[in-house]
């Protein structure tokens, strides 16, 4: 049997992980603005005070959601380019692979991520903001490097870079899995929908 003490150091162990999980499923379900912190408390099976412990504030939370959940994806992406070869072409497709497969299995954060920008104070909006820039300006380089090889034909690589970002996005708003297509899937139609949208020659890169 477990004691009521050891039940107390496994939720403090579990700390800040806990509160984000709960403030994930809350933020998803309500909405920042809808969530109180003793919602995020009640489900994390935790004290008010016990929050405070590790965030001094809601909004803290929420900054720090959006800020793993952009670090996480910026990783995702960068270990997809550097596996990719020289070819802007296979770089593209391998990014947007990453892209989609993250917004297809961490879709709440990623919601969050996508509606919750207006609900940051300065700070927060600051350092999210600098964040989706390092992710903007990964896609930017890979198209317009292929725009000048000439394996990217589109005379906009900058909107053609910032429209297949928005349509990978977008996919967290209404995939639902276990309905016919995984994650992987989506993510092939996807990286064929990017390579159409910076209208990829058919001889560059290699097949997937």
């Amino acid at each position: 049997m477990v004691s009521r003490t050891a039940g107390a150091k496994s939720r403090t162990r579990g700390g800040k992980q806990v509160v984000l999980r709960s403030a994930i499923a809350n933020f998803t379900e309500r909405g920042y603005h809808g969530t109180s912190m003793r919602d995020v408390a009640r489900d994390a099976d935790v004290t008010v005070a016990s929050i405070y412990h590790h965030y001094p504030s809601k909004q803290d939370i929420l900054t720090e959601i959006m800020a793993e959940t952009l670090s996480d994806v910026i990783a995702a992406t960068r270990r997809a380019l550097a596996g990719a070869g020289h070819s802007p072409t296979d770089q593209l497709r391998a990014i947007v692979r990453a892209w989609v497969e993250f917004h297809t299995t961490r879709q709440a954060e990623a919601l969050i991520g996508a509606s919750e920008l207006r609900s940051l104070d300065s700070a927060g909006r600051k350092v999210v903001i600098a964040l989706r820039d390092e992710q903007e300006r990964l896609f930017r380089d890979v198209v317009e490097r292929g725009t000048a090889l000439g394996e990217f034909a589109t005379p906009y690589p900058r909107e053609a870079a910032r429209a297949v970002i928005n349509m990978g996005r977008s996919v967290a708003s209404w995939y639902q899995a276990g309905r016919g297509i995984t994650p992987q899937e989506m993510a092939e139609r996807y990286a064929e929908l990017a390579l159409a949208t910076v209208r990829a020659q058919e001889d560059a890169g290699e097949a997937p």
